[in-house]
């Protein structure tokens, strides 16, 4: 596994928080910003932006969502996120999610 820089866009603090230390216990470096960031990780249910229509530069994009908001899931894999996950495999495998995708 190689360090990449990770930039998560998450709002919620707590959950922010979990996916952040997963992400750099795992190595990565970790981001607010998509400026030279090697992959995004997005809350598709912030209130705070639109998740779904948010610019991500053309770089790899996971999304997060409530396992019960199938809705989301699907407009978020129309709107060209690379990998949709419930919020509940994003807490169990963070690094793995994002590592997985870094290496397509």
């Amino acid at each position: 596994m190689s360090v990449s820089r990770v930039a998560l866009l998450c709002p919620d603090l707590m959950f922010g928080s979990k996916v952040e230390g997963a992400l750099r216990a795992a190595g990565h470096e970790v981001t607010r910003d998509t400026a030279g960031a090697d992959v995004v990780v997005v809350d598709l249910t912030a209130d705070e932006f639109d998740a779904i229509a948010l610019e991500r530069d053309g770089l790899p994009s996971i999304g997060f969502y409530p396992h019960v908001d199938v809705d989301t899931r699907r407009r978020a894999l129309e709107a060209g996120y690379d990998v949709v996950v419930p919020r509940s495999k994003m807490a169990r495998e963070t690094a793995a999610v994002v590592e997985r995708l870094l290496q397509r």
